[in-house]
């Protein structure tokens, strides 16, 4: 019932620290909504004002720096409102920006210990870095130890473990490898493994170590169907709605990336049907035309009809 479920978020505060645009849906814009919507608290530090994200051809605008993260902290401090149960953080190109970032996390659990952070490690995909390659160690030596939930690439579970991916047993052998450097969830939001359903299917797995005491692991595979567009900001909405569902199915990992996934799919099945109808027959959708269909969805967003199922591994 709902009141079960509003009860649980009734007060639950997010600090989220990503990209701020103008126009359409990436960082802070695209985890905000979701996450409101859902019944949590969202207070946003923007960590670039920008008029679009930059797949268009044109942006313009302004970066934070880490003074001014720490200023903004600062003022949050002194009135004594630096209380959060969640921090989710995104893109981030500098590295004094993002030390800066982990020492905020760490104050932050030192005032709450239940505090939980989760973290998209975004250093690049298909084997090319697109953060400067200094950010790979702090990552991996700072940022992710003190992660409580972490939702990496194949390509970034690759490099913050110095471990290849080729099958399945070498997925579980990274999350478990991730696991010791201090998470306890980890999902690899997509992978190259081939799908036993073909080649039309992108393969994502996700690893759970139980809070409740037991130790017991739990591991999940999904096959999720591929769609041909390119989309912005929907690992930012992955990450928000992994922290939503994470929050409401506790030690169910399981069902936290089933419905976490379909809210993904409904959003960018609103999208692509919206951008195909106002391109036109046989026209490529503009990145315009592609902002993903957010406020639109607010419906999928709040009770996702689960479009996969997950294998428990």
């Amino acid at each position: 019932p709902i009141t079960t479920h509003w009860i649980a978020v009734m007060d639950c505060r997010v600090l989220s620290v990503q990209s701020h645009v103008v126009r359409g849906y990436v960082g802070n814009k695209s985890a905000s909504f979701p996450l409101q919507v859902l019944g949590f608290e969202v207070e946003t530090i923007n960590s670039v004002q920008f008029s679009n994200h930059t797949g268009y051809e044109h942006w313009k605008g302004q970066v934070l720096t880490a003074d001014e993260l720490q200023l903004l902290y600062e003022g949050i401090k002194l009135n004594n409102v630096n209380q959060y149960d969640y921090v989710l953080t995104g893109y981030t190109r500098d590295d004094s920006f993002l030390d800066m970032v982990v020492d905020i996390v760490q104050e932050l659990k030192r005032a709450n210990p239940n505090l939980v952070y989760v973290c998209d490690p975004v250093l690049g995909d298909n084997g090319a870095m697109y953060v400067p390659e200094n950010l790979l160690p702090i990552y991996r030596d700072k940022v992710v130890p003190a992660a409580d939930i972490i939702t990496p690439n194949q390509f970034e579970a690759e490099l913050l473990t110095g471990r290849n991916i080729s099958s399945e047993k070498d997925a579980v052998e990274v999350m478990n490898l991730l696991h010791s450097m201090g998470p306890d969830t980890v999902v690899i939001t997509s992978s190259e493994l081939p799908s036993p359903l073909g080649d039309q299917y992108l393969v994502a797995l996700g690893s759970q170590k139980r809070e409740d005491g037991t130790m017991v692991t739990q591991q999940i595979r999904m096959d999720i169907p591929r769609v041909d567009a390119v989309f912005v900001g929907t690992g930012d909405l992955f990450a928000a709605m992994l922290l939503a569902w994470t929050h409401l199915h506790p030690n169910d990992l399981k069902m936290a990336c089933e419905k976490t996934v379909s809210v993904i799919y409904h959003v960018i099945k609103r999208t692509i049907t919206y951008a195909k109808e106002v391109a036109g027959p046989n026209r490529r959708p503009s990145p315009a035309q592609l902002e993903l269909r957010m406020v639109q969805s607010k419906a999928d967003i709040e009770d996702p009809g689960i479009v996969l199922n997950a294998l428990v591994l």
